[in-house]
């Protein structure tokens, strides 16, 4: 009797941790069609840290179809995706300490089909503006999103 009591504790258990894991994750789909699979990705106000791992389900390189996922207050995305250009794809696009980016992939095409990043979710407050958004040249004005804090 005992063991099967223990036995559902533990069971209980780490189905609790599963479902914590997948609200404190994402996975977001980019396409050779310049888009994303998603207009939104949602951050439970109780994940301390949250994954972001982007897939490309396309053919095309990253130098001609290139996708990478920043998130960022919604007031900085143009500004980030700008200073961004000039960095060139070896930099992913991205100018490595532009305080304004609280979290960023590398840059993946074809061959190179996922990545992921990790960030504090902790810096993201509840009902706080804040956007993701692909900066290869061009994309941020078909490849936006919001990030929304619950």
């Amino acid at each position: 009797m005992f063991a099967k009591a223990v036995a559902v504790s533990l069971l209980t258990l780490a189905s609790a941790s599963v479902f914590a894991a997948d609200k404190c994750s994402v996975t977001v789909d980019s396409t050779d069609q310049m888009s994303f699979n998603t207009k939104e990705i949602t951050v439970d106000k109780s994940c301390k840290e949250f994954t972001v791992k982007l897939t490309h389900s396309g053919s095309l390189p990253k130098n001609v179809m290139g996708h990478n996922l920043v998130i960022s207050k919604t007031a900085d995305m143009q500004g980030i995706a700008t200073e961004g250009m000039s960095q060139g794809l070896d930099k992913d696009y991205i100018k490595a300490d532009n305080a304004a980016i609280i979290a960023h992939t590398k840059m993946i095409g074809a061959p190179e089909k996922e990545t992921e990043v990790k960030f504090d979710a902790t810096k993201l407050e509840a009902g706080g503006d804040y956007s993701f958004f692909c900066t290869f040249p061009g994309h941020i004005s078909m490849m936006k999103g919001k990030v929304v804090v619950k």
